[in-house]
């Protein structure tokens, strides 16, 4: 089981950047997709996520985090097992390493809690400048 974050960099204040997150070894659809980040000093928080693909019978559904909330947008592409974090408006307090992380059939009352997540990636630095 695998997943390589990549996209990170250094941006000024209001830039863009797009994450990826590239997933191998599991069954894509299983696995609940959540986007989380720590900023140097602060614990892991997450921001965003992507539910599995037996949440709802329309598709997978998405969750932002307020922090993040009109300004990041998560999705996916099915046929790479990749998930995508479009971050907008970047402020200087998004910066932090973020990571992917994978978990199977998880509830969604436990998105947020890192600690439920099976698989992680090794995180890609986002730095924003003012």
């Amino acid at each position: 089981v695998q997943l390589v974050e990549s996209g990170g960099g250094l941006v000024q204040a209001g830039g863009s950047l797009r994450l990826s997150c590239a997933a191998s070894g599991f069954t894509f659809d299983d696995y609940v997709i959540g986007w989380f980040r720590q900023a140097s000093g602060k614990g892991r928080e997450g921001i965003s996520y992507i539910s599995d693909g037996y949440l709802s019978d329309s598709g997978r559904k998405t969750y932002y985090e307020d922090a993040v909330k009109g300004r990041f947008t998560i999705s996916i592409d099915n046929a790479e097992n990749t998930v995508y974090l479009q971050m907008n408006n970047l402020k200087p307090e998004d910066t932090a390493i973020y990571s992917c992380a994978a978990a199977r059939r998880l509830l969604i009352g436990y998105y947020s809690d890192w600690a439920a997540y099976d698989y992680w990636g090794q995180g890609t630095q986002v730095t924003v400048s003012s």
